[in-house]
């Protein structure tokens, strides 16, 4: 029997990516015209809010946690993803940005860099072991 089909694999007792928190957060760039700097601290809004010591709880590694982040901002080819990640001190990050947020622009001064306010939404997950029957 190949181990593809055999039902004592060991994939078979694995769930697949199961997602367990959703956090979300805000961030703002009110004078550089950083879309970076206003999703990083979107990010850290939405991670300091908490202390979720979620892996634990599952005698797992935090290091194996699976976090994906979707930042919204205005100019979403503007944020450096890899910045974005680097604010995560463990885990395996998938970071995408996607046109949301909002720009706002100084009523007197609109030749200056916009408000910029973004959104991050981060989804933390977790490979599961079945329960045998």
């Amino acid at each position: 029997m190949n181990s593809a089909s055999s039902s004592n694999s060991n994939t078979d007792k694995f769930v697949s990516r199961t997602p367990m928190i959703l956090e979300l957060g805000t961030g703002s760039a009110l004078r550089s015209g950083s879309y970076t700097k206003a999703a990083v601290r979107a990010v850290e809004d939405a991670l300091w809010h908490n202390s979720i010591n979620l892996v634990e709880l599952f005698d797992g590694e935090k290091s194996n946690m699976y976090i994906d982040v979707e930042i919204a901002c205005q100019k979403p080819e503007m944020v450096d993803v890899n910045a974005v990640s680097d604010a995560f001190p463990y885990g395996q990050i998938c970071t995408k940005s996607v046109k949301g947020g909002l720009d706002i622009t100084h009523p007197a001064k609109p030749d200056r860099p916009p408000t910029i306010i973004a959104h991050a939404a981060i989804i933390v997950s977790l490979n599961l072991i079945k329960k045998e029957a």
